[in-house]
């Protein structure tokens, strides 16, 4: 597999995996929507996928294994479930759109998401089996077309009940165990290539090294904070992505 040329770009991208990992040490979140943006505009939207889907396995293991022994399975498993159906049908978008069109619909989810969590707006509802099956359903169309299934649970589980260190914990397994639903679907259809494999690998020691000192400073200030801050750097990621010369018409 040749080595990726180091550049501007790669550069770039290194320093936004570093950001992504401290934020996802921090918070439990945040990969997907600070990577996908950026990754998809240096290198394309399915070219991002597939480096999150990289740098997100072997680098989170320190702070997911804790996190699999406490978390709350009957929370987890109807999420997995729901996404599990529908992570093809994301992946399935991610080959057929243009690429454009999943560049501007990949930031303005995310954008709405970010404003959505950072206005506070909680689901204050019951937690039935068929709402959490739906809440995975759409994460894993999300999972599917950027690698960010985060923003439906997140507004689905921040307002339970459970304390915020299970809430956490239950968040880093769905994440976790949810790229490997993304990577078989990738590899069912044949979406890997060498070049960002190789930038994937490339990036999951920078990942590492983000997700250690988001790790190292949890829990030394509020999780109120943590979101905050992390928020913050979705929005950015978000802004800095958009193709404004196309937007603008230049």
């Amino acid at each position: 597999m040749p080595m990726p040329l180091f550049d501007a770009a790669l550069a770039a991208l290194a320093l936004t995996v570093f950001v992504a990992g401290v934020a996802r040490g921090l918070a439990g979140f945040g990969t997907g929507m600070i990577v996908a943006p950026i990754a998809g505009a240096l290198y394309g939207p399915l070219a991002a996928v597939v480096i999150i889907v990289v740098i997100d396995l072997l680098p989170s293991l320190p702070v997911t294994t804790p996190a699999l022994r406490i978390a709350r399975w009957r929370e987890v498993l109807p999420i997995l479930a729901g996404m599990a159906v529908s992570v093809p049908a994301g992946v399935w978008l991610l080959s057929s759109a243009p690429e454009l069109a999943l560049r501007l619909g990949i930031a303005a989810v995310i954008l709405f998401c970010a404003a959505t969590l950072w206005r506070g707006w909680r689901y204050n509802g019951e937690r039935t089996l068929p709402k959490s099956l739906g809440v995975g359903a759409v994460a894993g169309v999300l999972s599917g077309v950027a690698q960010i299934p985060g923003p439906p649970v997140l507004i689905y589980w921040l307002a339970s009940p459970l304390p915020a260190s299970l809430v956490r914990a239950n968040l880093l397994s769905v994440f976790f165990l949810s790229t490997f639903l993304t990577l078989a679907s990738l590899y069912a259809n044949d979406l890997f290539t060498a070049d960002t494999v190789m930038i994937g690998l490339l990036m999951s020691p920078v990942y590492f090294a983000g997700t250690l000192t988001g790790w190292a400073f949890y829990s030394r200030t509020s999780d109120a904070l943590y979101r905050q801050i992390t928020l913050g750097l979705v929005v950015l990621s978000a802004a800095l992505s958009l193709p404004w010369r196309e937007i603008s018409g230049g």
